[in-house]
């Protein structure tokens, strides 16, 4: 593979039983339905796609079957990461020809064959909201981070190491993220660490990386930054990320909104602004 690559990240797809909407009003699947044909519609296709957690609402057998259904049109590799509303055993089991996931134990694992290597970290604390890494988890990444210090690597994980204002969502974060921290700064090959569970683009310096969370693919989390004001979603448009590696720029990330909006239209006619 070339020196150039993009990956596209979706997240946080909540994807209910058939004939169920979450909360009662979304339509998650058709959501899903409308980011993957987003995806296959992008001028420069990705090649591959990371899903980065609360992949299903309720971790059912039934969900993962209608999630397989409605990824099923993507072309390029797809890579998936548990989050708080996941079950890792029914997913393994849904997908049992992702070779990646392990069949056991928390699903962390490494993608050695793009020029930015993915090393995903399984933050799911099975039946909770906020998440962890144990400390076999901490030791795991920093062993996977030594074995190539010179290549750029991105961090994949669903729970952001970071608080962001947003009190109700922060409550439900990852506890204790020293110790991943001072991993982290140990490896300045690390360009990135991407992140789902917040349904925004949020992004923040942390120790000596960047560390970004992704839209969602259906309902957004409300910008709200007022303590006393509790945490609810918002129909702001969809979006995903898309990363873009190439040589001469290094690691940079996109917003893709998801939809049809009126354009592109030129700001130039016979070689002179539109006025």
């Amino acid at each position: 593979m070339g020196a150039n690559m993009v990956i596209a990240q979706i997240s946080d797809m909540h994807i209910k039983p058939e004939g169920r909407l979450a909360y009662g009003r979304v339509d998650t699947a058709a959501y899903l339905a409308r980011a993957v044909t987003h995806i296959l519609e992008l001028p420069c296709r990705p090649n591959a796609v990371i899903a980065t957690g609360d992949l299903v609402d309720a971790g059912r057998p039934d969900e993962y079957r209608r999630l397989r259904g409605l990824l099923a049109p993507l072309t390029m590799p797809i890579y998936l990461v548990p989050g708080n509303h996941d079950d890792r055993a029914a997913l393994v089991a849904e997908f049992p020809e992702h070779h990646y996931l392990p069949q056991s134990g928390p699903l962390h694992y490494t993608i050695e064959n793009f020029p930015i290597r993915l090393v995903v970290l399984d933050t799911l604390v099975q039946g909770e909201p906020g998440g962890a890494v144990t400390s076999e988890g901490v030791a795991w990444l920093d062993r996977e981070l030594s074995r190539y210090p010179k290549q750029p690597t991105m961090i994949v994980m669903h729970h952001p190491p970071f608080r962001t204002g947003i009190d109700g969502m922060d409550c439900q974060g990852l506890a204790d993220p020293s110790a991943l921290g001072a991993v982290v700064r140990r490896h300045p090959h690390v360009e990135r660490i991407v992140c789902g569970h917040l349904h925004r683009p949020i992004q923040t310096r942390w120790n000596g990386t960047t560390v970004m969370t992704s839209p969602a693919t259906a309902h957004q989390v409300a910008l709200e930054l007022r303590p006393e004001i509790a945490v609810s979603f918002i129909m702001e448009p969809p979006a995903c990320l898309l990363h873009f590696w190439r040589q001469d720029l290094g690691l940079v990330t996109h917003t893709s909104y998801i939809g049809r909006f009126d354009g592109p239209h030129p700001f130039y006619a016979d070689g002179r602004l539109i006025d």
